[in-house]
């Protein structure tokens, strides 16, 4: 995925995103916190389809189901990588 950032004052930060399969979207970070993702047509990428608005925790939730692996699985990859680093100092 390619991702543009620019900042909209008053707006928050935009985030122009494209797909491989040439698809496109817009993230829009609000500064209350809200976000809301911006869907395009395929034949007009000017004009919206649909505006879908997440609340902070909304956002979270879905954050949370797009990751590749669940949060309990990253934090015991880093606990893991943490007692490598650590028992390989030590070691030194």
């Amino acid at each position: 995925m390619h991702i543009d950032l620019s900042t909209v004052p008053g707006t928050g930060v935009l985030h122009h995103c494209r797909c491989r399969d040439g698809s496109q979207f817009r993230l829009i970070v609000r500064p209350n916190g809200t976000r809301q993702i911006v869907i395009y047509h395929p034949d007009d990428h000017d004009t919206p389809a649909q505006v879908i608005t997440f609340e902070p925790d909304e956002a979270d939730q879905l954050a949370q189901l797009l990751h590749s692996a669940p949060v309990q699985d990253r934090l015991a990859d880093l606990e893991r990588r943490l007692d490598q680093l650590s028992g390989d100092h030590k070691r030194a």
